[in-house]
């Protein structure tokens, strides 16, 4: 039988464990607290007296059953309850999250593995969206291909994943060169591997870069698994891989109009798991330094080292975006950039958006979900 508390109860679990539970937390997750229609929790916590207990707790085969002290009365199923409960020491299971998948790496030589997907496939079998949104938690890079030439077509993919998510760039941005260019990537010019917009405050998650027309001279795409690079770094330099995620740097976007800035660390580590959660990195986006000038000696070997290793052949992916095709990658994962091409060489243009990287899991587990 439960063992009532002053706080919980006490009560033996089907394997034999003797597990606690707080009478509050079983209060607001008794079934009835959540909405049928909208599954949001209804019941207010807040409302309930001070130094709640339970009247009456019983046990049988399947469930545990409170008598609360307004006469609300609660069943718990015994499977529910093992699931959430936490052994001391241990982790609760929660809910369990199909979307947190292991990481598979990749190196330079990955282009002719990387998973395609036509535009006619996707917008016509909602199925496969899930095996798309799979490939870019796994992998975090994905190739469509027959794309139209429109701003719709772009359109229309992101919103098979999530809504398109707005930035300092607008709901859009058009990479071409330009006569007074505010950015970079708006001229001829090589850009340096990077992840897109750090001085934001919360930098886009998943990126599209849908190639319109590239006739162009040069030019190269280049990719990089950055967090594989950063596991690499945290082996074999982990003095150097302890500064990049203990400090905060500062990133800053300048034009007339605006004048966008954050601090973020370089790589991220996830405090559930202690593994490379997303880097963030941009020379053409840092901010001067301004940690103290003793710090500089060890933190710009850290840097360099990071980058130095990002462009190692053995990391680095080039190849050439055609007409037609349009890159999907995860901005917190795949540092990106582009070798120089010849200016009038040919036309060349892309356009690009950004979805959230939550809306990117939310659609996988609905989709999978879906499927079963």
């Amino acid at each position: 039988m439960p063992v009532l508390k002053e706080n919980g109860l006490q009560l033996t679990m089907p394997n034999g464990d003797q597990a606690y539970f707080n009478y509050y937390w079983l209060r607001d997750n008794c079934p009835s607290s959540w909405d049928e229609d909208t599954q949001e929790r209804a019941f207010d916590i807040l409302a309930e007296p001070d130094h709640l207990k339970a009247d009456v707790a019983t046990l049988d085969d399947d469930a545990l059953h409170i008598t609360w002290p307004d006469g609300h009365q609660s069943q718990y199923p015994l499977a529910w309850l093992s699931h959430w409960y936490k052994n001391e020491g241990g982790n609760v299971a929660g809910h369990g999250d199909i979307a947190v998948r292991a990481r598979r790496s990749w190196y330079a030589d990955h282009y002719e593995d990387i998973a395609r997907f036509s535009y006619d496939d996707l917008v016509t079998n909602p199925a496969l969206v899930a095996d798309w949104t799979e490939v870019l938690l796994d992998e975090g890079i994905a190739l469509l291909t027959a794309m139209p030439d429109t701003d719709d077509a772009l359109q229309e993919v992101c919103e098979l994943i999530g809504t398109v998510r707005p930035s300092f760039s607008g709901y859009a941005f058009n990479v071409r060169s330009e006569l007074k260019p505010v950015n970079l990537a708006y001229t001829s010019k090589a850009l340096e591997l990077h992840t897109d917009l750090p001085p934001e405050e919360l930098a886009p998650g998943l990126q599209f870069l849908h190639c319109r027309e590239n006739d162009a001279d040069g030019g190269r795409s280049l990719f990089v698994d950055a967090t594989s690079v950063a596991n690499a770094l945290r082996e074999q330099y982990p003095e150097y891989f302890k500064i990049l995620t203990d400090t905060e740097v500062p990133f800053r976007y300048t034009t007339d109009s605006q004048d966008v800035r954050a601090r973020q660390r370089i790589i991220e580590i996830d405090p559930d798991n202690g593994e490379v959660s997303g880097v963030s990195f941009s020379q053409h986006l840092s901010d001067v330094f301004d940690m103290p000038q003793q710090f500089m000696d060890q933190f710009y070997p850290a840097f360099r080292k990071f980058g130095h290793m990002m462009q190692d052949s053995q990391y680095l992916m080039k190849f050439r975006l055609n007409a037609g095709e349009c890159i999907v990658f995860d901005n917190h994962r795949i540092a990106h950039g582009r070798e120089a091409f010849t200016e009038g060489s040919g036309a060349r243009f892309l356009r690009g958006c950004y979805v959230d990287r939550g809306e990117m899991r939310s659609t996988y587990r609905v989709r999978l979900a879906n499927q079963h």
